[in-house]
Protein backbone atom coordinates (compact mmCIF):
# COMPACT_ATOMS: atom_id res chain seq x y z
CA UNK A 1 0.00 0.00 0.00
CA UNK A 2 1.16 3.52 -0.81
CA UNK A 3 0.06 7.04 0.00
CA UNK A 4 0.39 9.35 -2.99
CA UNK A 5 0.53 13.06 -2.20
CA UNK A 6 0.45 15.45 -5.14
CA UNK A 7 0.62 19.24 -5.26
CA UNK A 8 -0.87 20.64 -8.48
CA UNK A 9 -2.10 23.91 -9.96
CA UNK A 10 -5.70 24.62 -8.86
CA UNK A 11 -6.96 25.06 -12.43
CA UNK A 12 -5.74 21.53 -13.31
CA UNK A 13 -7.81 19.73 -10.66
CA UNK A 14 -10.68 18.81 -13.01
CA UNK A 15 -8.23 17.47 -15.60
CA UNK A 16 -6.47 15.36 -12.97
CA UNK A 17 -9.77 14.02 -11.64
CA UNK A 18 -10.83 13.08 -15.17
CA UNK A 19 -7.57 11.19 -15.76
CA UNK A 20 -7.87 9.42 -12.41
CA UNK A 21 -11.45 8.40 -13.25
CA UNK A 22 -10.20 6.79 -16.48
CA UNK A 23 -7.85 4.67 -14.33
CA UNK A 24 -10.68 3.78 -11.91
CA UNK A 25 -9.16 5.80 -9.05
CA UNK A 26 -12.01 7.68 -7.40
CA UNK A 27 -11.18 7.91 -3.70
CA UNK A 28 -9.09 10.92 -2.74
CA UNK A 29 -8.80 13.84 -0.36
CA UNK A 30 -8.41 17.32 -1.82
CA UNK A 31 -7.15 20.31 0.16
CA UNK A 32 -6.31 23.88 -0.79
CA UNK A 33 -2.76 24.78 0.20
CA UNK A 34 -0.13 27.47 -0.19
CA UNK A 35 3.44 26.78 -1.20
CA UNK A 36 6.70 28.22 -2.42
CA UNK A 37 8.94 26.63 -5.00
CA UNK A 38 10.67 27.34 -8.27
CA UNK A 39 7.94 29.79 -9.34
CA UNK A 40 9.32 32.37 -6.88
CA UNK A 41 6.01 34.23 -6.65
CA UNK A 42 5.26 37.75 -7.83
CA UNK A 43 5.07 41.37 -6.64
CA UNK A 44 1.79 43.18 -6.00
CA UNK A 45 0.90 46.70 -5.01
CA UNK A 46 -1.82 47.55 -2.51
CA UNK A 47 -2.59 51.22 -1.83
CA UNK A 48 0.80 52.18 -3.17
CA UNK A 49 2.72 49.68 -1.05
CA UNK A 50 4.57 46.94 -2.95
CA UNK A 51 4.87 43.49 -1.41
CA UNK A 52 6.07 40.07 -2.53
CA UNK A 53 3.65 37.18 -2.80
CA UNK A 54 5.78 34.06 -2.62
CA UNK A 55 3.23 31.59 -1.25
CA UNK A 56 1.16 30.55 -4.25
CA UNK A 57 -2.14 28.67 -4.31
CA UNK A 58 -1.88 24.93 -4.91
CA UNK A 59 -4.15 21.93 -4.49
CA UNK A 60 -3.00 18.95 -2.42
CA UNK A 61 -4.30 15.51 -3.36
CA UNK A 62 -3.92 12.54 -1.04
CA UNK A 63 -4.69 9.14 -2.52
CA UNK A 64 -4.18 5.80 -0.77
CA UNK A 65 -3.76 2.95 -3.26
CA UNK A 66 -2.82 -0.70 -3.35
CA UNK A 67 0.48 -1.54 -5.02
CA UNK A 68 -1.06 -2.41 -8.40
CA UNK A 69 -2.55 1.10 -8.69
CA UNK A 70 0.59 3.13 -7.89
CA UNK A 71 1.95 3.57 -11.42
CA UNK A 72 -1.51 4.10 -12.94
CA UNK A 73 -2.31 6.77 -10.36
CA UNK A 74 1.00 8.62 -10.75
CA UNK A 75 0.75 8.53 -14.55
CA UNK A 76 -2.82 9.84 -14.46
CA UNK A 77 -1.82 12.76 -12.21
CA UNK A 78 1.04 13.64 -14.55
CA UNK A 79 -1.21 13.50 -17.63
CA UNK A 80 -3.81 15.73 -16.01
CA UNK A 81 -1.48 18.24 -14.32
CA UNK A 82 1.36 18.75 -16.80
CA UNK A 83 1.52 22.06 -18.67
CA UNK A 84 5.28 22.04 -19.26
CA UNK A 85 5.75 25.22 -17.23
CA UNK A 86 7.43 25.82 -13.89
CA UNK A 87 4.93 25.24 -11.10
CA UNK A 88 3.20 22.13 -12.46
CA UNK A 89 3.71 20.53 -9.06
CA UNK A 90 5.21 17.54 -7.31
CA UNK A 91 4.17 13.96 -6.52
CA UNK A 92 5.36 12.07 -3.44
CA UNK A 93 4.88 8.32 -3.03
CA UNK A 94 5.12 7.12 0.57
CA UNK A 95 4.78 3.69 2.15
CA UNK A 96 1.46 3.24 3.93
CA UNK A 97 1.78 1.02 6.96
CA UNK A 98 -1.91 0.32 7.52
CA UNK A 99 -5.41 1.43 6.59
CA UNK A 100 -8.55 0.78 8.63
CA UNK A 101 -12.09 1.26 7.38
CA UNK A 102 -13.96 2.61 10.40
CA UNK A 103 -17.40 1.32 9.39
CA UNK A 104 -16.42 -2.35 8.97
CA UNK A 105 -13.09 -2.65 10.75
CA UNK A 106 -11.42 -3.96 7.57
CA UNK A 107 -7.67 -3.49 7.48
CA UNK A 108 -4.96 -3.18 4.84
CA UNK A 109 -5.64 -3.31 1.12
CA UNK A 110 -9.25 -4.38 1.59
CA UNK A 111 -9.93 -1.17 3.52
CA UNK A 112 -8.55 0.98 0.70
CA UNK A 113 -11.01 -0.57 -1.74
Amino acid sequence: MKLIIAYIQPHKLNDVKAELTKEEVAKMSVTNSLGAGAQKGYTESYRGVKFDVNLLKKVRLEIAVNQEFVDKTVDAIIRGARTGEIGDGKIFVLPLEDCIRIRTGQRGGDAIG
